[in-house]
């Protein structure tokens, strides 16, 4: 049984006729899981989760994921749990009712459990499920989902940079790949790949702050060691000006 199939008994043997649908989504659909890719799975239930339901799920994905990816092909797997009327019809912000990622893994060993939070982030994360149309269980994404307005994803994704900029220095690849993807979700739209959203800004940003976006890439393609000590100096400038164009566009889009 792969990590995706247990993960998905996991959640239906917890949660059993409550679950609505779950749904792929990620890297393992945009361009295909890279070596530091996450498993992104998203489930709609029914009625909100018991604290003995959050409580297995906890535990059967701390057995479950894994980080960092090991040679095995275990991955880190991320879990997100909505339940139906809460984002269905859509408003903002919606609320999510449970989640696991890697992230919050020493809290979660230390007996925490994850509570029902309003969350902007599953604008974009509900946004990249209905695209990638990939159930696992249930019908269709676009059966269960209302689709996220546009103004709606951008704000979204706008509120979440204050967070990457205070993880540039513990999370650099990540958060500088990110600050890529928002920028091109916000200039055109569409959400892509982090590689995919990287090279096209990489046309794009100046000639001075290419070598750190290009160095967050080829780590995140190929797996190559980071060497951001050497590329140290570049770095916040770069955090710096891809801050500034998304600050500019979040402002056209809402004047």
């Amino acid at each position: 049984m792969t990590q995706t199939e247990a993960t998905v008994h996991l959640v239906r043997e917890t949660l059993g006729t409550d679950v609505v649908g779950i749904y792929l989504y990620g890297s393992a659909l945009l361009g295909g899981l890279r070596p530091h890719s996450d498993i992104d799975l998203f489930a709609v239930v029914e009625q909100p989760l018991s604290t003995g339901q959050r409580r297995a799920l906890v535990e059967g994905l701390l057995d479950l994921s894994v980080r960092p990816a090991r040679g095995d092909g275990a991955r880190p797997v991320e879990l997100t749990l909505v339940v139906r009327r809460q984002v269905t019809p859509w408003r903002y912000p919606p609320r999510c009712a449970f989640q696991y990622g890697e992230w919050l893994r020493e809290e979660y060993e230390r007996g925490q459990l994850p509570s029902p939070v309003p969350s902007p982030d599953l604008a974009p994360l509900i946004t990249m499920v209905l695209l990638a149309d990939t159930p696992l269980a249930g019908p269709p994404p676009g059966e269960v989902l209302a689709p996220v307005p546009a103004e709606d994803l951008a704000r979204a994704i706008v509120a979440g940079v204050p967070d990457l900029l205070a993880d540039l220095a513990s999370d650099t690849r990540n958060v500088v790949l990110m600050l890529a993807r928002i920028w091109m979700t916000l200039a055109t739209g569409t959400v892509t790949s982090k590689d995919a959203a990287a090279d096209w800004a990489l046309a794009r940003l100046p000639e001075a702050h290419r070598p750190v976006l290009a160095h967050a890439r080829t780590v995140y393609v190929t797996g190559a060691e980071e060497r951001w000590r050497e590329l140290g100096p570049l770095v916040g400038p770069y955090a710096a000006h891809v801050a500034g164009v998304i600050e500019v566009l979040a402002g056209a889009s809402s004047a």
